[in-house]
């Protein structure tokens, strides 16, 4: 499988990896697997990563990762969409999200992203596309995930600043994007940093 470092902030490392014949569960962990070894400069061979048990019924668990069966402190976020996907790793209690799409989405992928957009061309395919994965990754750093509708998340001027009205935090949204894909990463700002 390919993969590239991504130019993610301070205290997220972040690669991208595609290949068709590889399923979207495998590229994750061998992208999980390459970034935790990386950070703590151990061979990936000594990197286990598994789907962390459920807390209750509808929980949405998390990768995590382990080097000689203890838990390794990193939050590891993923997305997939076709034969690509985008993993991320920070320190422990640092909130941040993703979204990846493709820079020519199918019309009915167009559809939905219209259906629930705030922005006034809807027509502006790219702006609309940008629009969306800032959207996306803001839902997924809050947690919540599709239990907060999208028109619910709000995002600034000039979206590089995203919230959702019902909650305190408020997320840097940054522009990942690669290779005809539009990636973005939404990742919590420091209490003091809020507006």
């Amino acid at each position: 499988m390919s993969s590239i470092a991504l130019d993610a902030p301070a205290g997220i490392d972040a690669r991208l990896g595609w290949d068709p014949k590889v399923t979207a569960h495998d590229r994750k962990r061998a992208l999980a697997r390459e970034l935790v070894a990386e950070r703590l400069g151990v061979s990936e061979k000594d990197v286990l990563i598994v789907r962390e048990a459920p807390g209750s019924f509808g929980f949405h668990t998390q990768l995590v990762a382990e080097i000689d069966g203890d838990v390794v402190p990193l939050t590891i976020r993923n997305i997939s969409f076709r034969a690509a996907t985008v993993v991320a790793i920070g320190e422990p209690g640092l909130a941040f999200g993703l979204d990846l799409r493709d820079a020519q989405p199918a019309p009915d992928t167009l559809a939905e992203m219209r259906r629930h957009s705030h922005i006034f061309n809807e027509d502006d395919t790219a702006a609309l596309v940008h629009h969306w994965t800032r959207v996306q990754a803001v839902r997924d750093a809050d947690g919540r995930g599709t239990r907060v509708a999208a028109e619910h998340i709000r995002l600034d001027a000039g979206g590089r600043r995203g919230w959702i009205p019902d909650r305190r935090a408020r997320y840097d949204v940054v522009d990942l994007s690669r290779d005809g894909w539009v990636i973005t990463l939404a990742v919590a700002r420091p209490s003091s940093d809020e507006d």
